[in-house]
């Protein structure tokens, strides 16, 4: 056989991956910024709710990229999708129309109330966009204020650090952006005694992430929308990673008021929305009531108020629409909800059985926290200066499962919203024998 048929027939070998760890965290010291605690995985593909890295260990992903990949990872309908729609078009400025973003949007009206969205690429960039709402509302009486949470996150803009409710991420980037205050979560009265003249919003999550994945109280969410009414202020809602069906319900606070007297007509005036939305394809959107307080808020951001370049593209519309679709018919939600209570079931037990590791079950649906002792407390923990969070998920990583800390004692489940049941049982069989050990 001529040499050059052979070259056709026989395919390269496979690059040897034993030390391509190494090579990879190499490229990531020299040439990428090292503004990220990552730790020692390098992963190389993955499919449905499973990952390998580049030396071949699986892992089974109950951290979703953060609340991100909606239906898992290579999911064949998205790329479907994708493929099918670069064929057509992949960005076309916003001076045109184009129907995937109309669709898109109608969509997500649908499952909210009469009312406009803008699309963006991020949930810092949606948030930023109600900052602007807020201020647009209030400019003519010289109110400009957004009140917020302790313990909230709201991204890594300066004018998102400013209105996030943690000092650690402020640190270096003073002085800060004014017109922000925090005040503690699920405190209504701390909130109505921040209210000021010069108040434009209140801004809240319905499940802190960031801080702790604490749930806000039905009681609290009522009492802000008529706070908000009282004093003709916005009340926005940044459901960046506890929205799109995380919880059960398209967004977070519809699950947390389920069943409250009087929450039927429970609604905000903005939604911010990203992660799950595009399944992993960056995609971000705010929603704004058609109209409140008299004004007809979807319009407040008039031509030339807002813009962005790559925000709502075909391609990304696309996407999301397909994603909406298998949530839709595959009733992912219902799925979310049955078997978001068999975990939390579990570490709630665990918390029972062995209440010197684990403190308590916190969130709801796909949005869970377990949350761990003081890592003083755990004696395989106390030797190290590192938190509880940080060795827990590491040792998770160790037995072939990932998982999200947040803060000190904080370890999140994030999946998939259509990781199967077998799958959540066996993570939590990892998860019983890591806190068995430790115990």
């Amino acid at each position: 056989m001529r040499p050059h048929l052979m070259r056709e027939l026989v395919p390269a070998p496979p690059p040897i991956v034993h030390n391509q760890f190494a090579e990879v965290r190499e490229l990531f010291n020299r040439f990428v910024v090292p503004s990220y605690g990552r730790f020692e995985l390098a992963l190389s593909h993955g499919a449905g709710s499973y990952v390998w890295d580049v030396a071949g260990k699986r892992y089974l992903d109950l951290g979703g990229g953060i609340a991100v990949c909606a239906l898992g990872h290579s999911d064949p309908e998205i790329t479907e999708a994708l493929v099918e729609q670069s064929r057509k078009l992949v960005h076309v400025s916003n001076l045109y129309f184009q129907e995937p973003q109309g669709r898109l949007a109608q969509r997500l009206v649908g499952h909210l109330a009469p009312g406009k969205v803008f699309f963006c690429n991020s949930g810092a960039e949606a948030n930023e966009g109600l900052y602007k709402l807020a201020r647009k509302f209030g400019h003519d009486e010289g109110r400009f204020e957004v009140i917020t949470a302790v313990d909230s996150f709201h991204g890594r803009t300066l004018a998102g650090i400013a209105a996030t409710g943690q000092e650690k991420v402020k640190k270096g980037f003073e002085p800060i952006i004014p017109g922000f205050r925090h005040v503690p979560f699920n405190d209504l009265e701390a909130m109505r005694e921040a209210v000021s003249p010069s108040t434009a919003a209140i801004l809240v999550e319905g499940i802190q992430g960031e801080g702790g994945v604490t749930p806000a109280t039905a009681g609290y969410l009522l009492g802000l929308r008529k706070l908000c009414d009282e004093k003709r202020i916005l009340l926005l809602v940044d459901a960046v990673q506890c929205g799109h069906f995380r919880t059960g319900r398209f967004q977070s606070f519809q699950r947390v008021l389920e069943g409250i007297p009087g929450a039927e007509q429970f609604l905000p005036d903005g939604i911010s929305m990203a992660k799950s939305l595009g399944g992993g394809f960056p995609i971000a959107a705010f929603w704004v009531r058609e109209e409140a307080h008299g004004v007809k808020l979807c319009d407040a951001l008039g031509a030339g108020t807002h813009g962005t370049t790559f925000g709502g593209t075909p391609l990304g519309c696309a996407v999301a629409l397909k994603v909406l679709d298998v949530i839709e018919r595959d009733r992912l939600a219902d799925h979310v909800r049955t078997t978001g209570d068999l975990l939390k079931a579990r570490i709630t037990k665990l918390s029972e059985d062995h209440p010197g590791v684990v403190k308590s079950a916190r969130g709801l649906g796909f949005m869970l926290g377990i949350e761990l002792q003081d890592r003083s407390r755990i004696r395989a923990f106390s030797a190290s200066d590192k938190p509880a969070s940080i060795q827990f998920v590491n040792r998770l990583h160790e037995a072939g499962v990932l998982t999200i800390p947040s803060g000190n004692q904080i370890a999140r489940l994030l999946p998939a919203l259509n990781l199967p049941r077998s799958q959540a049982e066996e993570g939590m069989d990892v998860i019983e024998g890591l806190v068995k050990s430790l115990a």
